[in-house]
């Protein structure tokens, strides 16, 4: 089993940054993908970025591409994901989840681990 939970949510302004942990305890999390994925009010829970075990490999959503860039450092068990230029529509919960997956599986169906989320609000 692996224990995921994220940490560096908060209330932001428009152009603000923001960067997200996701610290991982009870199994190493080198050998799985990890992936961000945000959920909004009223919306249904969407894929935003991946990395590579090895983390020579990502994959982002086309919304934050060129703004969101996600890492792993494995020694830490634990995954990062730096948001800059935040705009209010990446208001959301944002999760990280893990599992054997590749980095093109978006689906959040396809993952096994799941923290309990963090907030991220973006003010305009």
């Amino acid at each position: 089993q692996v224990q995921l939970v994220e940490s560096g949510g908060g209330l932001v302004q428009a152009g603000d940054s923001l960067r997200l942990s996701c610290a991982a305890s009870g199994r190493t999390l080198s050998s799985f993908t990890i992936s961000w994925f945000r959920q909004a009010p009223g919306k249904e829970r969407e894929f935003v970025a991946a990395i590579s075990w090895t983390g020579a490999n990502t994959n982002y959503a086309d919304s934050v591409k060129g703004r969101f860039t996600i890492s792993r450092d494995n020694a830490k068990n634990t995954g990062y994901l730096q948001m800059n230029s935040l705009r209010p529509e990446d208001t959301a919960v944002y999760y990280c989840a893990a599992g054997y997956r590749s980095i093109w599986d978006r689906s959040p169906a396809a993952y096994d681990y799941w923290g309990q989320g963090t907030q991220v609000t973006v003010s305009s």
